[in-house]
């Protein structure tokens, strides 16, 4: 018996290895090529920082999209860093603030980024055949339109050219993202209706007297048969935008036969530090999932 037990531990230990190795990709050094300029507009140029996994062969690109109300944030605050540790490139991307331009200019710089990655792939040695998008609160907004609204060409804009390229992507991960602007209103007017409100500077007023821009940068609008999967975050005590907007996209989701999973985590607000329970796992069972189990 002693025996037998001493044989087996060995190869239980290396089958476990096996195993860990091939879910977390023993964590892989991380080069970042920082400040690629994709589009100028005036003084600002939009910049790209590029993660990629030292010694992976065209690693599948996600494209992350910072957060910040629209009007502050950059390229430099990733959420998910952790992601290229797993063999994926992340695409750290900008977009013009609302003081600059109003909406639809944030979606269209966001589409152009990806784009702009989608022909500069041979280059940088990614591979963007397929991509996932990720991003929080803003961006988390502009990651699911990017989701909802492949081929809405009043969506599409002319950012970094490369028109000859798609900016539909494979899947999107929004963290706790405003979905359904109108239906905002009801229920946070003081971000949508009011001057100091960061959907009312996104729109360059009210959401009630702009119900055409609101609707039109709403998710939830574009929602059909079409669209990617869905992997949907929020925090249950998220003040800034509440988590009926991530139920209500997720639902309307369900209802029209998509693909779309929600994680609402009950001690979590908005912009959570660190990880929520189950987090990672999903966001990597998700990424595998679109952009591995088919390769």
């Amino acid at each position: 018996m002693f025996t037998r037990c001493r044989a087996a531990l060995p190869l239980a230990i290396a089958l476990l290895l096996v195993s860990l190795n091939g879910l977390f990709a023993a964590g892989l050094e991380t080069k970042i090529i920082k400040d690629i300029p994709f589009a100028t507009f005036g003084e600002r140029t939009l910049m790209i920082d590029l993660h990629l996994p030292v010694g992976v062969e065209r690693p599948p690109l996600v494209m992350f999209i910072h957060g910040g109300g629209w009007q502050a944030g950059n390229r430099k605050g990733v959420k998910t860093p952790w992601v290229v540790g797993e063999g994926y490139a992340l695409a750290s991307v900008e977009y013009r603030y609302s003081q600059q331009a109003v909406f639809p200019a944030q979606i269209h710089d966001c589409k152009g980024a990806l784009r702009w990655l989608r022909a500069h792939q041979e280059k940088y040695g990614y591979d963007a055949s397929k991509v996932v998008v990720i991003g929080t609160s803003a961006g988390g907004h502009l990651t699911a339109l990017m989701g909802t609204s492949g081929g809405v060409v009043n969506l599409e804009g002319e950012t970094a050219g490369h028109l000859d390229q798609s900016s539909t992507v494979q899947g999107a991960i929004p963290y706790y993202g405003a979905s359904d602007f109108i239906l905002r209103s009801r229920f946070q007017s003081n971000k949508t209706d009011k001057p100091n409100g960061s959907a009312y500077r996104l729109f360059g007023g009210p959401v009630q007297k702009n119900l055409e821009v609101a609707n039109a940068a709403s998710p939830v609008t574009y929602i059909d048969k079409k669209d990617p999967p869905m992997l949907i975050l929020h925090g249950e005590k998220d003040k800034t935008v509440y988590p009926r907007q991530s139920r209500h996209f997720h639902a309307l989701y369900e209802q029209a036969g998509l693909s779309s999973e929600l994680l609402v985590d009950p001690d979590a607000g908005h912009g959570w530090k660190g990880s929520i329970p189950g987090e990672r796992e999903k966001v990597l069972a998700f990424l595998k999932r679109i952009l591995r189990d088919d390769r």
